[in-house]
């Protein structure tokens, strides 16, 4: 999932077309061990690019564990499915591949690496992937059976409360979210809480340089010291403005 190695497949994929008919008249035992890497590098090219999609969807502030295990399920179904394809000659999916002569023992070495990367990602993430989402969590307004009694004690409770219903419009995340829930509905909560953890990937100096690329003009990019709301974009901490204001009142002269 690192850019910088699909960047290099990309650049060795080009060099490989360039290169061809100049080592045609050079060297050609050179050029035979070159193209024989032809393929395994287009088949990476292929494989990253699919690692960054993966590597984009976990990023942002918004990403919980019920996000995360299923953005890793599609991927394994992917790489499944993937793996199917290639095993029986279908390269629509590695579109670098598909434009090289692939043979069989390419094709097999390919299968091997990605049922060997199935194997890995489901032993990786294997605590997630195995983890037990209750469905009142995504929809505390369907039909659920649940044999907890104060578990349905107080899903029977959320479910005819219409001023909540509301909010559930905004998404189940921001619904379980809100300020009231772990005090009204403490049990569904000391469950579900577990579920929205954060797991951004985004480090706070990424956070910072992305920041600074979204400032209006170039002078304000390099008045980075001085722009307090960078500070801001780097915490987590909600500013308590009336408790502020309170500590800076104007006092009139009498």
């Amino acid at each position: 999932m690192n850019q910088e190695i699909y960047e290099e497949l990309l650049f060795a994929r080009t060099l490989i077309t360039d290169t061809k008919e100049f080592l045609d008249t050079k060297d050609k035992i050179l050029k035979e061990n070159l193209m024989k890497r032809k393929t395994d590098i287009a088949y990476l090219t292929d494989l990253f690019t699919k690692f960054n999609m993966v590597n984009l969807q976990l990023q942002g502030d918004s990403l919980n564990l019920i996000k995360t295990k299923s953005i890793l399920s599609e991927f394994l179904a992917r790489v499944k499915l993937m793996k199917q394809n290639i095993g029986r000659g279908e390269f629509s999916q590695f579109p670098n591949l598909s434009q090289t002569s692939c043979q069989e023992d390419d094709v097999s070495t390919h299968v091997q690496h990605l049922d060997a990367l199935y194997s890995d990602f489901e032993s990786r993430f294997e605590d997630i992937l195995t983890m037990v989402i209750p469905p009142w969590i995504i929809n505390p307004y369907g039909d659920i059976e649940e044999t907890n009694v104060i578990i349905q004690e107080e899903l029977t409770e959320l479910s005819t409360n219409e001023e909540l219903k509301v909010q559930f419009k905004n998404g189940y995340q921001q619904f379980w979210l809100q300020y009231n829930i772990p005090v009204t509905y403490p049990e569904l909560w000391n469950i579900g809480r577990k579920f929205f953890n954060f797991l951004s990937i985004v480090i706070p100096s990424e956070k910072g340089v992305q920041r600074c690329y979204q400032s209006p003009n170039e002078k304000n990019r390099l008045d980075i010291i001085s722009r307090g709301d960078l500070r801001l974009t780097l915490t987590k901490l909600t500013p308590n403005v009336d408790n502020l204001l309170l500590k800076h009142q104007v006092h009139l002269s009498h």
